[in-house]
Parts: structure tokens; C-alpha cells; sequence
């Protein structure tokens, strides 16, 4: 990948904290020239940097206040057919195939924990070559901030 300059990792910062700025806004904001920022955006999307803007939703607005994160220990033999399953399960928002000692994390959200912890053992624990779950309710969370720069 070719190198990123300071412009486009403080592009990335701003479009990270807020995709829906406008390019005048952010060209403002940054005190870059308009035909500048549209030609850095664009490069950036060309080169697979930025791969789409999209919408972030509030999710407990919605009603599902309760995360979760389960660990499952799975039959490889029946991997595919596990993951396509569990993709079916309501409330499950993310797959992560890992190492350690799961097989695979599976994120989740809910209206309550225990709607989540019904969905992990009477749901996912039950779908057959699931051979372990166990579930790790959330109860607090802290996001740190994006440094783009630690990647220079």
C-alpha cells in the first residue's frame, strides 16, 4: 500500500468521527483547499483506504440495551453448516473465527440478558456441532480514541 501522508490520516480521523460531514465542512474544518479534499477522498476510496461511509445506529434507541459475547467450541467437521446457523440467530450482530480457547466469538444484542442468554444456550448451544458455548454478558463499555497516526 502506498504511503499515507498527514492530510489523509487527518482525513481519516475526521471521517471516522462523523461520515456524514460534508467535503466543504471538512475542508474547512482541516483548512484544506475543496478540489484537494474531494481528489484525497476519492484517492483514498480508489486505493481500498476508505471502503464506504455508512450509518452507525443506536441500538439501545431501539430497545436492545444487553450485549453479549459468546465463546462456542465447534465440530469442524460441521463448521460451515455451524456459521450459517448461527448467522440466522436473532440478535447475533458479528462472527469472529479465532484461536484460543474457542473456536468461534459471536456477538450479540438483545433486549434483555436474558432474551441473550436464551439465544446463546437454548439457540446457538443447541444447533448440532455446537459442542460448548458459554456467554459473557457485557456490563460497561469505553471506546479509546482512533490514532491514525501510530500507523505512519
Amino acid at each position: 500500500m502506498a504511503r499515507l501522508d498527514d492530510l489523509d490520516m487527518k482525513i481519516l480521523s475526521a471521517l471516522h468521527g462523523d461520515a456524514s460531514i460534508s467535503v466543504p465542512a471538512l475542508s474547512k474544518t482541516l483548512d484544506v483547499n475543496l478540489s484537494v479534499m474531494y481528489s484525497r477522498i476519492k484517492r483514498l476510496q480508489r486505493r481500498g483506504v476508505i471502503e464506504k461511509f455508512t450509518v452507525v445506529v443506536d441500538e439501545e434507541k431501539l430497545g436492545l440495551r444487553a450485549t453479549a459475547i459468546a465463546g462456542l467450541n465447534i465440530d469442524p467437521k460441521q463448521r460451515e453448516a455451524i456459521l450459517e446457523q448461527v448467522l440466522k440467530v436473532d440478535g447475533v450482530r458479528l462472527i469472529r473465527e479465532v484461536t484460543g480457547r474457542f473456536d468461534v466469538i459471536v456477538n450479540l444484542r438483545g433486549r434483555s440478558l436474558d432474551e441473550l442468554h436464551r439465544a446463546v444456550y437454548d439457540v446457538i448451544g443447541k444447533i448440532p456441532g455446537v459442542m460448548q458455548a458459554e456467554v459473557f454478558m457485557e456490563v460497561s463499555r469505553r471506546y479509546p480514541a482512533i490514532n491514525f497516526k501510530m500507523l505512519e
